[in-house]
């Protein structure tokens, strides 16, 4: 059942407002009051049921999952910092201030469930509207990066021992008796494995390597044997998974990085301290004055050229129009144009260019370039470094909510620089008034 929010102007017998000895000037106070907070409780109505208890109050969720990303807090650090800031407790709806968690951290996770993309593509809509005329540039750069997943750094035998041990716990949970568990084998081996690049470990590595293998394979065919026909449903996506893992190799196409994230792709981008990335691709577009205006999650590792469409697409959904011309790099070759939109790439001038038509160029593509640091910004300080969300739907709310977060923080900086801006002015209107007061003195 849907509840509401607090009235923040009822008064309260025993306990003061917090508008009453909160900065009415603060950056957070004045945020709260441009945000429509009644346009998410009727795009989410729909999504509760009308009998029940009462959930907590939607701007309540929505409020904190935007300081989660603002700050750059996990869920249990914005819960604790929640109570602790009178100013978090004003954003998200609060009327006087509570000394108690506003929620479990863990009612985050089911609330991003239920809103799933759409709901935090609302989010991200919001954040761009609010920027007004900085977000609606007639040119859009774009660019891609790499979004890694929380996962070791994959190695086979890493991924034969995890099936080992994930076999093994299953037939204990099941009741199965294995005619052999193979743990001393397994250390045994995993020991072998130990400095497996020395020339004179290689070939004992191997064979090591090999040996953990072949018990993964043992195993798996042991519990297919021996399991009811009601716990092979229920364990049918990690026996898919396992026997992907042992049977693929180092051509192999669609590999298997994770056993409890199967989906994560292994992009190479180049770096010379990090040849490869293991995530997901995620293309954003920033308007000319450093908004984004689209974040899209892509699973596998699709080129780049590729990733256009659904960025312009979800661009349109957002602001309901299209960017005339989009500015890219030279990893985008193919079409000119792509949903309307004109495709502009730094390729060798045409020797009837002008001087004029050379120059707007050069600073087009020295415009593109800031799209840069706002990706490093919003990886960062944004929580995109590491995406610790679950699946699919994970990839695409984490990418999304750190554009978001972005946007807010930008805002939030504008804000006080408009009231420092304000606060200046006045000083120096006082300084002049009193100091031709003291001349005509």
């Amino acid at each position: 059942m849907k509840s509401h929010s607090p009235n923040q102007n009822q008064k309260h017998i025993f306990q003061p407002l917090l508008d009453e000895f909160i900065n009415p000037k603060d950056e957070l106070v004045i945020l709260s009051k441009k945000i429509e907070w009644s346009f998410f409780e009727k795009e989410f109505e729909h999504l509760y049921s009308k009998t029940g208890s009462p959930a907590k109050p939607i701007r309540l969720m929505i409020g904190l999952m935007i300081l989660r990303r603002v700050y750059n807090f996990s869920d249990e650090r914005v819960v604790e910092e929640w109570v602790k800031n009178p100013y978090y407790q004003y954003f998200c709806g609060e009327d006087v201030f509570k000394w108690t968690f506003p929620c479990d951290p863990t009612d985050l996770v089911y609330f991003r469930k239920r809103i799933g993309t759409e709901g935090v593509e609302k989010i991200l809509a919001i954040s761009i509207s609010l920027h007004g005329k900085d977000a609606q540039s007639k040119e859009v750069c774009i660019d891609s990066t790499a979004q890694e997943k929380n996962i070791t750094f994959p190695t086979d035998a890493k991924l034969y021992r995890k099936v080992i041990s994930k076999c093994n716990k299953i037939a204990n949970d099941e009741g199965i008796t294995q005619r052999q568990s193979y743990k001393r084998t397994v250390k045994k081996n995993l020991l072998k494995l130990r400095f497996a690049h020395h020339p004179k470990r290689k070939k004992e590595a191997r064979k090591a390597q090999r040996k953990l293998k072949t018990i993964a394979g043992r195993l798996i065919r042991e519990l297919e044997r021996k399991l009811s026909l009601k716990a092979l449903e229920d364990y049918h996506l990690f026996l898919e998974t396992a026997q992907r893992i042992i049977t693929q190799k180092r051509t192999s196409k669609n590999k298997v990085y994770s056993l409890h994230e199967p989906d994560v792709a292994c992009i190479a981008k180049g770096k010379s301290h990090k040849p490869y990335e293991f995530g997901s691709k995620v293309s954003f577009a920033v308007s000319m004055k450093n908004v984004i205006v689209s974040a899209v999650s892509f699973q596998g590792n699709p080129h780049d050229s590729k990733t256009l469409e659904k960025t312009i697409e979800q661009y349109e959904r957002l602001q309901n129009r299209k960017p005339a011309a989009a500015i890219l790099d030279r990893g985008y070759p193919g079409k000119k144009e792509v949903l309307g939109v004109k495709l502009i790439r730094p390729d060798k001038p045409n020797k009837a260019s002008t001087i004029y038509e050379k120059q707007k160029a050069r600073k087009r593509f020295r415009r593109r370039a800031g799209i840069e640091p706002v990706i490093s910004h919003v990886k960062h300080h944004h929580r995109m470094l590491k995406n610790y969300l679950k699946g699919i739907a994970g990839d695409e709310i984490n990418a999304v909510m750190g554009a978001a977060g972005f946007n807010f923080k930008s805002l939030l900086r504008k804000i006080k620089a408009e009231s420092l801006f304000f606060i200046c002015k006045i000083k120096n209107y006082i300084k002049i008034i009193f100091g031709f007061r003291v001349l005509q003195a």
